[in-house]
């Protein structure tokens, strides 16, 4: 905490007593040290406080990070859905106009076959 050496407490020693005396310097190291302890325990509560409030800070990141996290995947899963829900209704239509598609083509290729007057008004020329 202080950066202080053996030479600076045996200095700081010599002038309490010389200050003190002898009667007194026993009670006044005894509140020293009484108070010191009591400033090195308030340090230590707040440095505690402020490492819990931190942690409780990332915490409280962590859950909202997934909760973010929760919402984009259901993001994704309603996108995927509704992606999917499209492709099977393009697939459905295509297998639709695929379908009518050989059918028409069913129809064009025996009214090739039969031929110029093989259609079903008699006449060669589309009625005409």
């Amino acid at each position: 905490m202080f950066d202080i050496g053996f030479a600076e407490l045996l200095l700081i020693g010599v002038v309490g007593l010389l200050v003190l005396g002898p009667e007194r310097m026993p009670a006044a190291a005894r509140a020293i040290g009484y108070w010191l302890g009591r400033l090195r325990r308030s340090f230590n509560d707040i440095r505690m406080d402020i490492e819990r409030e931190i942690n409780v800070d990332e915490i409280r990141q962590n859950l909202h990070n997934e909760a973010v996290m929760k919402k984009l995947e259901g993001t994704a899963a309603d996108i995927d859905s509704g992606l999917r829900g499209a492709a099977s209704e393009l697939k459905g239509g295509l297998e639709g106009a695929q379908s009518d598609a050989r059918r028409e083509l069913r129809g064009a290729s025996e009214d090739f076959r039969r031929g110029p007057g093989g259609g079903k008004d008699g006449g060669g020329n589309d009625g005409g």
